[in-house]
């Protein structure tokens, strides 16, 4: 992963100062690429602890289409809690009674969290993350995109159509009010030598924080494609637009990149799942990833 952290120091070294809608500072570069081998390993961070479970949940829950916290909360995977949470504080006027990060706060979200599992009704109502990632992939505007993806893929592997877009501008409002418009919008297949590589374009790229979790996820899904299609491993390409570092998480930056790489991890995966969509999460395992101790950040919401 020494691509991650050369990202890292370029934007320590080169990013300029700007100001961001959550109000926490950045130093942020604009434009940036990475590429990674997955015939060399499963592209996880090493120098830090990366939660596994959530990327693998997160990326399930977005093929099925699902955009209601609910389904990750019940398995124990919190990446996606602050938007809803801090939506549902204003909504009810009850965000200057739980300042951000304060111990209240932690307590209300506990509360929050549990009610979502146990309330359909106000999970419903307050899970709900609008039409974000999982339905602009399988109901853009009534396409299902992952679908029509691997059909093409099997039938069409020189095209150069092999796209998935989540920015849908006529949903961008929606998503807003109570998460996130996609930070990583658009994706592009590409099969040659009966391997399948990938290219993310990513508008906006947390690098601490959110960018460890983007490599993993969409070099899974690549791994996932390529074997429902029948392909090798090719390439997972990153491209970054706004790539920042938020101003709280430069002390965890220089942390790690004080810490020695240790060898990629590999990843298994059931060879008897044939349907992108029959994936679950006991079809895989990591295996011979040791990485260092986990270093915590806030979140910036």
């Amino acid at each position: 992963m020494q691509q991650y952290h050369q990202l890292m120091q370029h934007v320590l070294d080169q990013g300029v100062q700007k100001g961001d809608r959550t109000g926490t500072g950045t130093l942020s570069v604009f434009g940036y690429q990475m590429r990674y081998n997955l015939s060399e390993g499963f592209p996880l961070v090493t120098t830090k602890k990366v939660h596994l479970k959530s990327i693998i949940h997160e990326l399930l829950w977005f093929l099925q289409g699902d955009t209601n916290i609910k389904y990750l909360v019940e398995n124990g995977v919190n990446i996606w809690n602050e938007w809803p949470f801090q939506n549902y504080l204003n909504e009810t006027h009850q965000a200057e009674a739980y300042p951000k990060h304060s111990e209240e706060w932690k307590a209300k979200m506990k509360e929050f969290k549990a009610q979502v599992i146990a309330d359909y009704t106000f999970a419903k109502q307050w899970g709900e993350l609008g039409p974000v990632y999982g339905r602009q992939w399988r109901n853009f505007e009534g396409v299902d995109q992952i679908t029509g993806l691997i059909e093409d893929i099997k039938n069409k592997p020189d095209s150069r159509r092999l796209l998935v877009s989540a920015w849908n501008p006529k949903d961008v409002p929606e998503m807003a009010k109570s998460g996130l418009p996609p930070c990583h919008t658009l994706f592009q297949f590409y099969v040659a030598n009966e391997k399948l590589s990938c290219q993310l374009y990513q508008r906006s790229a947390d690098i601490f924080l959110g960018v460890p979790f983007n490599i993993a996820s969409y070099a899974l899904l690549t791994m996932m494609i390529a074997q429902v299609c029948g392909l090798g491993y090719g390439d997972f390409v990153h491209t970054l637009g706004d790539a920042h570092l938020y101003s709280n998480h430069l002390e965890q930056t220089k942390e790690q990149l004080g810490r020695a790489f240790r060898p990629l991890p590999q990843m298994k995966m059931n060879p008897l799942v044939k349907d992108i969509f029959d994936f679950k999460i006991d079809d895989f395992e990591l295996v011979n990833y040791e990485p260092h101790s986990a270093i915590k950040a806030p979140v910036a919401v």
